[in-house]
């Protein structure tokens, strides 16, 4: 968690989630990259066209208006200290925050999100949708200020996949940094029940390698696993939900879903995503 990059649109749901990174960054010595996108017409950054002229001004007027809510950031006390770069792009915005993550190597991704519901979030979504469902790094989604995010309890749903022992490896490293105490459930639905003798030579096998003990493993029965990791999680009073995402797009997603972007837009609690490795064909939840 050295170089944490955190998309901002200036909004509260963005500064939640600066306040968040700022703590991370103070905790584990690390850098924010502080991301502001322009999302302007084509022809106000293209260096070519009959309007390039006119459109100039606006377009400097944006930049000078991005510059200024920068300045009235980076003067927040919660920032002192703390090695900030300020970065703005003219680019789609979920497109440019993956390209500016690479870019800049950063290790971890820090956002902001008021969710959605109904027709805004089927044909709409969000900026933050898409970034968790393309992003090769750890996504951190933030809905309200959570203070200095203090993680005891870390739930993290699973579907004990045994081809998913690289994840669970990430998952288990950011649990030690953390110094949360592991949560890892099974949501049981009507549709893909199994036995408790069937989860328990799953996990055995999943877990077979790790070293660690500082986790509990729960089986919990719900109508659909989106709900069931919510109301287990607010069962145990978690201060996280981890899940695994596929990075699904186009018709692929749009049939089938996103039980990660589900959490990210309903949960009030916050969300943590890690990409999976590989695309598997059992019952995976994300």
């Amino acid at each position: 968690m050295k170089k944490i990059l955190v998309p901002t649109d200036f909004s509260e749901q963005a500064e939640n989630a600066l306040k968040v990174a700022a703590n991370l960054a103070r905790r584990f010595n690390g850098e924010i990259y502080l991301l502001h996108m322009l999302e302007l017409p084509l022809q106000m950054v293209n260096p070519v066209g009959s309007n390039r002229s006119s459109d100039l001004p606006e377009a400097l007027f944006f930049m000078k208006l991005a510059k200024k809510r920068f300045t009235e950031i980076l003067s927040q006390p919660y920032l002192k200290g703390l090695k900030v770069h300020e970065t703005v792009e003219f680019h789609q915005a979920f497109e440019g925050i993956i390209e500016t993550s690479r870019e800049h190597g950063c290790d971890f991704i820090v956002m902001g999100s008021q969710g959605a519901s109904g027709f805004k979030e089927m044909f709409i979504g969000s900026n933050t949708e898409k970034v968790v469902r393309t992003s090769d790094i750890p996504v951190l989604v933030i809905k309200k200020d959570p203070g200095e995010l203090k993680i005891k309890n870390f739930i993290f749903a699973t579907n004990l996949d045994n081809h998913n022992k690289k994840t669970l490896k990430k998952v288990i490293a950011f649990a030690q940094l953390m110094e949360a105490k592991l949560h890892l459930v099974y949501i049981n639905t009507a549709n893909e029940f199994i036995t408790s003798k069937e989860t328990d030579e799953y996990l055995e096998k999943f877990l077979e390698g790790s070293d660690f003990d500082n986790y509990e493993f729960h089986v919990y029965n719900d109508d659909s696993v989106e709900q069931g990791i919510m109301n287990f999680a607010n069962k145990m009073n978690a201060d996280l939900i981890g899940i695994a995402t596929h990075g699904r797009k186009g018709l692929s997603h749009f049939f089938n879903g996103s039980i990660s972007e589900d959490l990210v837009n309903h949960s009030k609690i916050p969300v943590i995503t890690f990409r999976l490795q590989k695309p598997e064909n059992k019952k995976v939840f994300p």
